[in-house]
């Protein structure tokens, strides 16, 4: 079980479980993330989402390692991310990343697809694809959305990564506190929204994704497209064995 999922009082909890892996996004960790959040998606008792990852790490990022060999492989996980990416930004629910540790490339990208992402000021986050040769055109639309066009041009364009209150000041982040508080104040959080009347949660997230155009299929397949096909190329594949050491 790559994803464990816990549910009280009207609190659901997904867990990424694939600690020895800092939690790296692999093909049956994405598929077993998308079959529990359209899970969620159906429980009528569920009145919040804490996204969360067991260990040091939220989410390392793709494991793009494991399938080396195979860039036809490394299409199919960037699509499968956008989808699944897409299925929690239109839950009818709140939601809340819970990030410790690291939060790279997608897995920050599921951190800023939450509606609210409580941190640390010594998580280590961001977006380094470019160094990879990679395009990070799965995340933009969400990162967008998030902190804004011009910043998140800044940001992509510089790849890198960046502590956790860095992270905060520029907007990744809703929460800094204390590393120790990080459980605590997730749930706190959770606890206060699932005060609110279910149907004005559910309108008011469906208002703001027409809004911000998180309904828009045809940006987010377009930019699955493009990762794909830019992660298959000459450029990212040799940047990406020579990280790798081979």
């Amino acid at each position: 079980m790559l994803v464990k999922t816990s549910i009280a009082n009207g609190i659901a909890t997904l867990e990424l479980a694939r600690s020895e892996a800092r939690n790296a996004l692999s093909r049956e960790l994405i598929a077993e993330l998308g079959a529990a959040v359209d899970a969620i998606g159906r429980d009528a008792s569920v009145r919040v989402l804490v996204l969360g990852g067991e260990g040091k790490s939220f989410c390392a990022g793709m494991d793009l390692k494991a399938v080396a060999d195979d860039p036809i492989a490394m299409g199919e996980m960037l699509r499968a991310l956008s989808r699944t990416s897409r299925a929690i930004r239109r839950l009818s629910i709140p939601t809340i990343a819970r990030v410790q540790g690291a939060a790279i490339g997608g897995g920050c990208g599921l951190m800023v697809v939450c509606d609210f992402a409580v941190t640390h000021a010594e998580a280590k986050l961001g977006y380094p694809e470019v160094d990879l040769g990679i395009c990070p055109a799965v995340v933009a639309p969400w990162l967008m959305k998030k902190i804004g066009a011009g910043a998140a041009r800044a940001m992509l364009l510089a790849g890198g990564t960046m502590s956790g209150e860095e992270g905060f000041r520029r907007g990744l982040a809703t929460h800094l506190v204390a590393e120790s508080d990080l459980v605590a104040t997730a749930q706190q959080l959770a606890e206060r929204l699932a005060k609110g009347g279910p149907k004005a949660l559910a309108a008011t997230k469906h208002w703001l994704n027409e809004l911000d155009g998180s309904l828009d299929d045809a940006i987010a397949d377009e930019a699955a497209e493009i990762s794909a096909r830019i992660i298959a190329g000459d450029e990212a594949q040799s940047r990406l064995r020579a990280a790798w050491g081979r």
